[in-house]
């Protein structure tokens, strides 16, 4: 069975990274076609991030967590430069403007992630970091304004009730591990806001918003590795190493980030929360059909709980 470990919570922004916005409603008043493609997106992200759970574990055999972070977000930052560059003044100044509180908030999340899976069972993670689903309303409702239709409460308890059965639940005592755990599924839904929130209310490219959000998540991790954990080895050179590397950078990273700050405009911080949340049922499922891995019964029936909640976001047209 796939459960959440240090490894693979360090590499899920998940829900971090972060969402949408107006009226009490699954989504924005958008038309059909935008709509449907925002959710494509946000489905193809999950299940790129899915993907993402092995091929980290590849990667950290070879490099610490903060380093590994650090290389893959500066890499990242590194390739968008030129989008940049290439926006104009106004839109680069947005880019900053947004991107530099965003990219804190992100980095904020990691943090917790990390050391709180590091102090806690991983079953009692996974089950935290996927209340993010349920916050998320009551984010959107607070901090913008605007009550969710019941409908998304709904959908939010039945994917957080197949979170549950996918990763055993939570058991044992209330420690520091789980409050960190907690308070990242708090980020998590208040970054999803305040990234609708302020990409609404700014010009800011995608690709340009990215760059600025990797290179704080990237700069962050380096300047905590060297002065905080006593600093770094050298980088590996096995080739294994920069294959993962590259295909995290590019597809969990380059497309994950972008699809997800363009899809910020055209749907519900809600709606967006729970279309990522179903990437667990798509990490389980590659782990069983790429790494041989094996899931009980009970676990197969929250992968379809988590996947049952997505679709049925999907078919539901705003009001």
């Amino acid at each position: 069975m796939v459960i959440i470990t240090l490894q693979d919570e360090i590499d899920n922004p998940c829900c971090i990274n972060f969402l949408p916005y107006f009226m009490t409603t699954l989504a924005l008043p958008q038309p059909k076609n935008l709509l449907r493609l925002s959710d494509l997106a946000l489905l193809l992200v999950a299940i790129v991030w899915g993907t993402s759970y092995g091929v980290a574990k590849g990667a950290l055999v070879f490099y610490p967590v903060l380093g590994f972070l650090a290389a893959r977000f500066l890499i990242t930052f590194v390739l968008l430069i030129p989008a940049l560059f290439k926006a104009s003044t106004l839109q680069r100044r947005d880019a900053l403007a947004v991107g530099l509180p965003l990219g804190a908030l992100m980095l904020a999340i990691f943090l917790c992630e990390t050391f709180g899976v590091a102090h806690t069972q991983a079953s009692n993670a996974a089950f935290l970091i996927s209340l993010c689903v349920v916050m998320t309303p009551f984010a959107e409702w607070w901090l913008m304004g605007r009550r969710p239709a019941g409908a998304m409460f709904v959908f939010a308890g039945l994917s957080l009730l197949g979170a549950a059965l996918l990763s055993g639940g939570w058991v044992g005592h209330f420690g520091m591990g789980d409050g960190l755990m907690l308070a990242a599924a708090a980020l998590r839904a208040i970054t999803v806001c305040q990234t609708s929130k302020l990409t609404r209310q700014r010009s800011a490219p995608a690709l340009a918003l990215t760059a600025v959000q990797a290179g704080v998540i990237g700069f962050g991790c380096l300047l905590l590795a060297v002065f905080v954990a006593g600093g770094l080895p050298a980088l590996p050179q096995a080739s294994a190493f920069w294959w993962s590397t590259t295909y995290l950078v590019l597809g969990c990273t380059v497309f994950a980030f972008f699809a997800q700050n363009w899809a910020l405009k055209h749907s519900s911080p809600s709606r967006v929360a729970l279309l990522t949340s179903s990437e667990p049922a798509f990490g389980a499922l590659f782990a069983v059909l790429w790494l041989g891995e094996g899931l009980s019964t009970v676990a197969w029936l929250g992968g379809a709980l988590i996947v049952l909640a997505a679709l049925w976001t999907i078919t539901r047209r705003p009001a």
